[in-house]
């Protein structure tokens, strides 16, 4: 990773996205939501997409695609008509955490026993295992296609729930309580449970307001489940663009509305063996399905796009950087232990 680049870039990025936050929230505090706040808005939806691309690394401009171009975009064309997680009501600080980050604040309403804090031997798990996929990524040339594909599934959700548990521990210490993000989607029961209940929480949070309801309003449950994995899979395109600055293929696409259509299927197949009053299959059977169907189609839609035309070559070169930066940071460290003693 070009280092020298990104320390440039991140502080100019995070400054201007702090500006943004401000403006929006005193912009949105003086005019009613509608088009008067929309129009206001409208510049720093066009900021909010173009910042990822101000990074040369790719795992920052993926990150940074995530957080503002995808999350922060919608927050605020949903605050433009007065729905979604963001309202100037909101203290400063919440606000900008809120625009910025993929966190959505736990309602006062829910009961402070029913947070669940973060998981110290949980953290030091994924931890390891990132560490050890690092190692791994060394041979990539001796793993075979399947193995690769599945430790890039294992690295993505592990990072994820490593880095989004951080954010909420820090937005924790600045007296934020957050809502968790992913709820150990290994153990869902149905594609539903998965997509809906466990599998990266603020996107269907955002999702939900944002496409599912006004859908579902006008065109039936059906209807709505399909609209919203099609959004969810252009979203995806676009996050393969600022990951390879390369155009979409259509394949995310295609992912996420097959598992849009075999969503409704399946809550057809559900209702259809309830009213004849048949057993659903064991949970782990149920879980096993999942998984294999998860990562199957993965395999085929998902991961083929992010491997494309050295993409995959240049992510592990930028992760073999980061594994190096941490294991030289590391030594040095005990270095300076044992000096001490």
């Amino acid at each position: 990773m070009e280092l020298e680049l990104l320390r440039d870039s991140i502080p100019a990025v995070s400054l201007a996205v702090l500006v943004a936050a401000v403006y929006t929230r005193a912009a949105s505090s003086w005019l009613r939501p509608g088009f008067p706040r929309l129009v206001a808005l409208l510049p720093v939806v066009a900021f909010l997409a173009a910042a990822p691309l101000a990074f040369s690394s790719a795992v920052i401009r993926g990150i940074a695609g995530f957080f503002l171009a995808w999350l922060g975009v919608f927050k605020l064309l949903l605050l433009a008509v007065g729905r979604g997680p963001l309202s100037p009501s909101l203290p400063v600080l919440p606000f900008v955490f809120t625009t910025s980050l993929p966190v959505k604040l736990r309602s006062s309403t829910l009961a402070a026993s029913e947070a669940k804090p973060v998981s110290l031997v949980s953290c030091a798990v994924k931890v390891a295992v990132i560490a050890a996929i690092l190692r791994a990524y060394r041979h990539t040339d001796r793993l075979h296609l399947y193995v690769r594909l599945a430790l890039y599934g294992v690295h993505i959700y592990c990072f994820l729930d490593l880095l989004l548990p951080c954010i909420a521990a820090a937005g924790g210490a600045l007296g934020m309580e957050m809502e968790p993000q992913f709820d150990r989607p290994y153990l869902a029961s149905c594609l539903r449970d998965f997509w809906g209940r466990r599998w990266n929480l603020m996107v269907s949070a955002i999702l939900r307001p944002s496409v599912y309801d006004p859908v579902r309003a006008r065109g039936g449950k059906a209807a709505a489940t399909l609209a919203t994995f099609l959004v969810s899979g252009l979203m995806h395109e676009a996050m393969i663009y600022y990951l390879a600055l390369r155009s979409p293929s259509g394949e995310m696409t295609a992912f996420f509305l097959l598992h849009g259509a075999c969503c409704v299927a399946e809550e057809l197949c559900a209702r259809w063996w309830a009213a004849r009053g048949w057993r659903p299959p064991p949970r782990p059977v149920a879980t096993l399905i999942v998984v294999v169907f998860v990562a199957a189609t993965a395999f085929w839609l998902f991961f083929p796009p992010i491997c494309r035309e050295g993409s995959e070559e240049a992510l592990l070169q930028e992760w073999a950087a980061v594994a190096a930066f941490f294991e030289d940071a590391a030594r040095k460290l005990l270095r300076c232990i044992q000096q001490l003693k």
